[in-house]
């Protein structure tokens, strides 16, 4: 399977809502004062594998938040197996990755508005 197979598109964007309700849910104890969004899912075409990218509020904490998460993905993957525990055999590894494009427009905004 490539990366643009069904079953891998449906599997991702069922990642990234179980991922999301995830950080509604937990963000608390896991990344207290942020707003974590998980912007788009990639899958290895195996699909034992999922990159997760992210966008972080404020921006300037995305190190501090990336660094949580890379320290919880175990329990965040615990988590996710919970909730698809009746849809898929296996849960893939999983791996977090900052989503800065949502930074880089708004530098660009702020750019053009001073021109």
């Amino acid at each position: 399977m490539d990366e643009t197979s069904p079953r891998a598109l449906k599997l991702s964007r069922q990642i990234q809502r179980d991922i999301g309700d995830i950080f509604t849910r937990e963000s608390s104890y896991l990344i207290p004062g942020t707003m974590v969004s998980v912007t788009v899912v990639r899958m290895s075409p195996d699909l034992s594998f999922a990159k997760i990218y992210v966008s972080v509020f404020p921006f300037d904490r995305h190190k501090e938040v990336l660094a949580k998460l890379k320290d919880n993905t175990w329990s965040i993957r615990k988590m996710l197996a919970a909730k698809m525990k009746n849809q898929i055999k296996s849960i893939p590894e999983i791996a977090f990755y900052i989503d800065d494009s949502l930074e880089y427009a708004d530098s660009i905004e702020n750019v053009l508005r001073k021109l």
